[in-house]
């Protein structure tokens, strides 16, 4: 029995403590003031650090940019009404994206609960579409078993956000019952090794097999049994965007490029020609099937670890269900000194043109104050290395990044790329910072995007954490010009005034840097690597180029 004492507010906290949550993100208020309190003045030897942040949807996306590089949930904490309502976005991105969140909110007394009274709303309700999981706690014995069933909701796959509502006089009563103690995640076996078997003979008598390898191919078990196959079996690879940095320096031969957002790239060529296509962790809101696999006709044999949706476009003729990692390490075996295209010379063909299209392309001439994408794309490809984090948001420059950043340890190329949701990169930018202490984080935003979460300079201040965040700056919601521009010949609703942003970032306190002309760039992003706390790196970019992300490299795309 725990002492009478204790409340429900210490039951949530000691909730947490069991399940190792290292950081929790959030903003205080009334209704969960207490345990705002607990986590900054009680003497807990293990309790999470608090990291107060500037708005709520922020707080979200800190915790899914632990829960994504990581594996593990990241913790958001809010006060009522609007407190909660502020996450909706960065819960919504979570669970679209396959990151793992335990969002806490609090809620009026139960007694308030069916009155139209201050921030009384139906907390569950709203994020019950969204989520994984969605409840509101009635009683105070039953806090910490569903804190535990909330986590694993979010852990399961397909990882996602759970959401629990706490009303002030549940947090507030006393508890009898102890916490859940800690739990361990539960380990699937491998698929059939029937179909494992059946799964390697495809392969041999395939011409052109390729992997797809999706968001729930990036952890570290998976990446090591994938990079193993790889090296064995000599396959080609591509991957989706959040699939980023599987394939390691010394596989890149077998790389193919990344696919995402529109049906132009090398990769999609690749996955058109294939006789067999392996997806393995591969949803379907990283890069819809009907994008390459347009005419339906594909033969797909999935890997993963929970069942594929089924639409026309993706009818895999297999799934091997279990554990991914397992499942890679016993198909190894089957595929020693396999060779793709043995019996066909136009595939290695196929294979050599596609390889010499990943290179990336010339840097070309500059005008006199706009930097083209490659241009700054090369100069930082030069100073980042493989242990920094590199944050990416939403707009015409994560089209550049995306597919011209070489990336080669999964879970450091961050993209949003199943909602697309502005303002992510700063966020995420300082979880991995906090994360990942001794590298420097690197977040790059569009002059747009950046203002979703500039605030958050504070946070990454107070912090002292080292981020370099570079803003491609053009004046305009950028993505949304070029496409406008291609559809109907000219944009609407797409300007916006310009913004000071070295004054911007030196009122939080943090560096700010502007590059005046093109041959200051290497100069100006030195500064900004070798200098320690936040900096801000303003980039005039030059998109004059940006049609030719819509231009089709397949003949049956319009």
């Amino acid at each position: 029995m725990i002492q009478s004492s204790y409340t429900g507010s210490d039951s949530i906290l000691d909730s947490l403590i069991n399940h190792d949550v290292p950081y929790i993100f959030g903003i205080p208020g009334a209704k969960i003031d207490l345990l705002f309190e607990q986590l900054e003045h009680s003497n807990r030897a293990k309790k999470p650090k608090l990291i107060i942040t500037r708005h709520e949807q922020n707080a979200a996306f800190m915790a899914a940019g632990v829960g994504r590089i990581t594996g593990k949930p990241g913790v958001v904490l809010t006060t009522s009404g609007p407190g909660v309502g502020n996450l909706a976005t960065g819960l919504l991105t979570a669970t679209a994206e396959g990151d793992p969140v335990l969002a806490i909110g609090g809620q009026v007394p139960r007694n308030d609960l069916l009155r139209l009274t201050h921030q009384s709303m139906r907390n569950a309700a709203l994020f019950e579409p969204i989520t994984k999981f969605s409840v509101e706690v009635q009683e105070p014995e039953n806090i910490s078993e569903v804190l535990a069933n909330a986590y694993r909701a979010a852990e399961s796959s397909k990882q996602g956000a759970s959401f629990v509502s706490f009303p002030q006089d549940v947090v507030n009563a006393p508890v009898s019952s102890r916490p859940i103690k800690p739990l361990k995640k539960p380990i699937l076996g491998p698929a059939s090794p029937i179909e494992i078997e059946e799964l390697a003979k495809a392969i041999r008598n395939a011409q052109l097999p390729v992997l797809l390898l999706g968001m729930r191919a990036s952890s570290p078990e998976v990446t090591k049994a994938v990079r193993e196959l790889v090296r064995i079996a000599n396959l080609p690879v591509v991957e989706t965007f959040q699939g980023a940095g599987i394939i390691s320096h010394d596989l890149e031969d077998h790389f193919y490029g990344r696919v995402g957002l529109f049906r132009n790239q090398p990769g999609d060529k690749l996955l058109k020609h294939s006789d067999l296509v392996i997806t393995v962790g591969y949803d379907a809101i990283e890069y819809e099937p009907r994008n390459w696999n347009a005419e339906g006709d594909g033969k797909i044999i999935v890997i993963d670890d929970s069942p594929s949706e089924i639409d026309h476009n993706f009818e895999p003729e297999k799934e091997l269900v279990g554990d991914i990692a397992q499942t890679i390490d016993l198909l190894t075996p089957h595929l020693k000194d396999y060779q793709v295209g043995v019996d066909g010379e136009q595939y290695l063909e196929t294979l050599r043109e596609l390889q010499n299209k990943q290179d990336l392309p010339p840097v070309p001439k500059q005008d006199s104050k706009r930097i083209h994408p490659l241009s700054i794309i090369s100069a930082l490809q030069y100073r980042v290395d493989d242990e920094m984090t590199v944050s990416v948001d939403v707009g015409s420059f994560y089209i550049w990044m995306a597919r011209h950043f070489r990336s080669y340890q999964p879970r450091h190329l961050l993209f949003s790329n199943g909602m697309q949701t502005l303002g992510v990169a700063l966020p995420w930018a300082i979880s991995a910072a906090l994360l990942r202490p001794n590298s420097k984080s690197v977040s790059v935003s569009g002059d747009g995007g950046f203002l979703f979460s500039a605030q958050e300079l504070e946070t990454a201040v107070r912090e002292k954490l080292d981020i370099v965040h570079i803003i491609w700056n053009d004046g305009y919601y950028d993505m949304v010009k070029f496409q406008e521009e291609i559809k109907y010949g000219h944009s609407a609703g797409v300007d916006f005034g310009p913004v000071d942003f070295v004054k911007l970032a030196e009122g939080y306190g943090a560096k700010g840097l502007r590059v005046e002309k093109p041959e200051d760039l290497g100069k100006i992003l030195d500064e900004a690597f070798q200098t320690e706390g936040p900096v801000v790196v303003d980039i005039p970019v030059d998109y004059s180029d940006n049609v030719k992300l819509g231009q089709s490299l397949l003949p049956d795309q319009l």
